[in-house]
């Protein structure tokens, strides 16, 4: 029976979706840009077809990414849900878009509704709370660290997706009653329609500086519909999911949740469950170093050494293949590292797909991410989603 595997590359965009002036992103292309800045090596992508999935999006191979024949089949697809984040994007690939937008806070300081702040402060019993407004992660952090550790608040921060970000001090505040702290947000945000709620430990002090830790924990709202992944756990199929993928999908359906810190790891952990998934069994993965790292923190050159450093491990990922198995290369936004400001960007996505599932050739522009749950869906023999066309 076959296999099935989902890698996504998180915010690997390749060109501006149709709608993209809706949101401010008009001319956005996290790919061809970085390519731009810094020419590419990347040749097992582009030999499944990454260049041409480039030049449907966007009418241009990006430098370093030509290639005569592509091996996989390729395309692209826009997206439908309402919003560029990341519980949208990998909603809509297992076949669930997100219909209704999600609140987003205001770029006003303060930002959040106090009604939601007092709430939280009397719950979680927190003396207040720093920052109240968009903001970088990194540099709030930075910023407000030392007001953090003198006078025990958290700091509280949004940015342009529906999410509310709590930092607080491993060892100052405490890691589990950062987490206590965001399961009670978690609760009074979902009246809101506040997509996610995560947590942002980091350690340091003033004088070294702050870091943060690995130890993020994201409280997704459930998707609001049966994913790929549910209903593959529903036909009593092995699930397997590696990095994110648990939180994203609010912990349903997800099956082994596999956990680890940066992109190497996260990849040793794709191989170890490509070697342990059983016939007829899903495997998704979130490489998410592509947009925590670089993306938001607008380091070229770093995404472009990430993205070499993947490419160059495809081939222990086509030795680990069984036959039948199919592979699936997408993203689930952008987040173009030249672009003004550090939030993600709404962008086409690649759709790389290989193994002797697909066949070689072009797939052409999809008009919703879920063509990819559809298409995989048919390959595992489970009956077809509402949404999406197969491939």
């Amino acid at each position: 029976m076959a296999r099935a595997f989902l890698l996504v590359l998180d915010s690997l965009g390749i060109g501006g979706a149709p709608d993209a002036a809706r949101f401010g992103d008009e001319g956005a292309d996290t790919l061809g840009h970085i390519a731009r800045h810094r020419p590419l090596r990347l040749p097992y992508l582009a030999a499944l077809g990454l260049g041409e999935a480039c030049r449907l999006a966007t009418g241009h191979v990006p430098p370093g990414l030509a290639f005569g024949r592509p091996r996989g089949a390729f395309g692209c697809a826009a997206q439908r849900s309402e919003g560029k984040d990341t519980p949208s994007g990998h909603w809509e690939l297992a076949g669930v878009p997100n219909p209704v937008p999600w609140t987003v806070f205001p770029r006003s300081s303060p930002c959040f509704p106090p009604e939601l702040i007092a709430a939280l402060c009397d719950e979680a019993g927190l003396p207040g709370i720093l920052g109240d407004r968009h903001a970088s992660g990194t540099a709030i952090v930075s910023e407000l660290g030392e007001a953090h550790l003198r006078s025990g608040k958290p700091i509280c921060y949004t940015s342009a997706d529906s999410v509310f970000q709590i930092a607080a001090h491993e060892g100052a505040f405490g890691l589990e009653r950062l987490w206590a702290v965001c399961e009670v947000a978690r609760r009074l945000a979902d009246p809101w329609r506040i997509g996610r709620v995560i947590a942002r430990p980091f350690v340091g002090s003033p004088a070294e500086g702050f870091t943060r830790t690995a130890n993020r924990r994201d409280l997704t709202m459930p998707p609001p519909a049966p994913t790929l992944l549910d209903r593959a756990r529903a036909d009593g199929r092995e699930v397997i999911s590696v990095g994110k993928i648990g939180d994203i999908f609010a912990h349903a359906g997800t099956g082994v949740e596999v956990k680890a810190e940066g992109n190497h790891a996260l990849f040793d952990r794709t191989l170890e469950g490509m070697r342990e998934l059983g016939e007829g069994g899903l495997l998704v993965a979130n490489f998410v170093d592509f947009d925590t790292l670089f993306g938001h923190r607008r380091d070229v050159a770093g995404y472009a050494a990430a993205l070499e450093a993947f490419d160059a491990r495809i081939p222990e990922l086509v030795a680990a293949m069984r036959p039948g198995d199919g592979v699936v290369i997408t993203a689930d936004h952008g987040c173009d590292p030249t672009w003004p400001g550090s939030d993600h960007t709404r962008e086409q996505v690649p759709v790389l797909a290989f193994g002797t599932a697909y066949a070689s050739g072009s797939i052409g522009r999809r008009t919703s991410f879920a063509d990819v749950g559809a298409a995989i869906s048919r390959r595992l023999g489970l009956p077809a989603p509402i949404h999406g066309t197969a491939f």
